[in-house]
């Protein structure tokens, strides 16, 4: 391993580590810190969530090794009869740490006292994923990620359902110091089209992009080259744009050029992945949709 800055100076990166009966998996985890490749100083802020195990021993255990090397390491924890959770955990090992920056590493099964059947990865970091990491972060400070929504693709990955609650459960409040302001459009974008190439795509050997404008010809020209070779054509309502005919993606490396025809809705096959807003047009474009008689899911679904 590469030498380490100055244990006595303050930490530049937190790993924060949740730990809750994780004996099974805790000692590899502990290794995966002790291997980071990263130069820099850094802790570990771990916080042990009733753990009825040997994972407290474990912990004291490496403790040692890592302050032996450089990594100081923070346990704070609590011993009721039952757990708080994963998130309760987290907190508190963030409260506790003292980095300009947080990693976030679990240890094993962490049940959730108001979430029945939820389960966290047991994670051991590749040696350069501290130093990778605080590289993208300090060259990209403005860019963060969308946690929620990758938590629901994760959670739809696993076999997850929706439920609809038709009551308000949460308050949004949108301020200019909000975190959701440091994650770009762009990147809720990306990761949008990579799970509709995951997802939907492989089922249908064609399909047609319902929107010949701005958001629809986005959509096309942002899929992988085998996604775009199954858009069969657009559709549309604008007689301008069907008129036109078709869309050249004049951006492609392909000779000759891809031509997608467009066509009046009622002309197009589904399946569609739909580029529309819902509520913009007075109720036409739901209306539209209705009349052709689809099932959602099967044969068309909403993406903007």
């Amino acid at each position: 391993m590469r030498p380490r800055g100055d244990p006595a100076a303050a930490p530049h990166v937190s790993i924060i580590l949740p730990v809750h009966n994780a004996e099974r998996w805790l000692h590899e985890c502990l290794r995966s810190v002790l291997q980071q490749d990263f130069a820099g100083p850094m802790e570990l802020s771990v916080f042990n969530d009733a753990s009825k195990d040997q994972s407290l021993r474990i912990l004291e255990e490496w403790k040692a090794k890592l302050e032996g090397s450089g990594i100081p390491v923070v346990i704070g924890g609590h011993e009721s009869p039952y757990p708080r959770g994963v998130g309760y955990s987290k907190n508190q090992a963030i409260a506790q740490s003292s980095g300009s920056y947080l990693c976030f590493l679990d240890s094993g099964p962490h049940g959730c006292p108001e979430v029945l059947n939820t389960v966290t990865q047991d994670d051991v970091m590749m040696p350069q994923r501290v130093r990778l990491q605080l590289d993208a972060a300090t060259r990209h400070p403005t860019s963060g990620v969308p946690e929620d929504l990758l938590l629901f693709y994760n959670h739809l990955r696993k076999g997850g359902g929706v439920v609809r609650v038709d009551q308000s459960l949460v308050l949004y409040r949108y301020h200019p110091d909000a975190a959701t302001h440091s994650v770009l459009e762009t990147t809720i974008w990306t990761h949008r089209v990579r799970f509709l190439e995951e997802r939907v795509l492989p089922r249908w050997a064609a399909f047609t992009i319902w929107n010949a404008g701005r958001q629809g010809r986005r959509l096309y020209r942002n899929l992988s080259a085998g996604a775009r070779r199954k858009v069969v054509a657009f559709c549309d309502v604008d007689e301008n744009k069907i008129r036109k005919g078709f869309y050249c993606y004049e951006d492609s490396e392909e000779a000759p050029k891809p031509r997608v025809p467009i066509l009046h809705f009622r002309a197009a096959r589904p399946p569609f992945v739909i580029c529309v807003k819902l509520d913009l047009t007075g109720g036409e474009f739901e209306a539209n949709l209705r009349s052709l008689h689809l099932q959602e899911g099967r044969d068309f679904l909403h993406f903007s």
